[in-house]
């Protein structure tokens, strides 16, 4: 039997929004345990990007959020020997308070002022407050 090709998988994160603050959980048990991240996973078979940010949102911390907004695409190897096509969105909290749904994934969840956020963070979250703040859409690495 071949052994399958090593190919990058692709990643949708969600920067949920509330009131000027956004929502980060501290990860564990996989690459980037101990830092910063809003909620992600990824995409399933013939899933569109917006049912899987709804979907990851729901299933990590059971809010419900509005309609997700793209950010950027960024190409990362930063945590390899994985390499993600990482796609961030922006999404408006709508309802429900932050639950660890998944704790072998998440520590805790909490709003933070996006002027005074946790450290450390997630390695693909810098550029995607880059592209909140700017507009930059793309990256091509680390």
């Amino acid at each position: 039997m071949a052994e399958e090709p090593q190919r990058p998988r692709v990643g949708i994160g969600v920067m949920v929004l509330k009131g000027g603050l956004v929502l980060l959980g501290k990860r564990r048990g996989s690459h980037g345990a101990g830092e910063y991240a809003y909620p992600g996973g990824h995409v399933e078979h013939l899933e569109t990007f917006e049912a899987c940010a709804r979907r990851e949102v729901r299933e990590e911390t059971g809010l419900e959020i509005g309609a997700p907004r793209f950010l950027r695409v960024l190409n990362t190897r930063v945590y390899a020997p994985k390499h993600y096509i990482d796609v961030a969105f922006v999404a408006d909290w709508v309802s429900g308070a932050p639950r660890v749904l998944e704790p072998d994934r998440v520590e805790s969840w909490a709003w933070y002022p996006l002027d005074a956020l946790p450290a450390p963070l997630f390695e693909t979250i810098p550029t995607a407050l880059e592209a909140l703040r700017t507009g930059r859409t793309y990256w091509d690495g680390p």
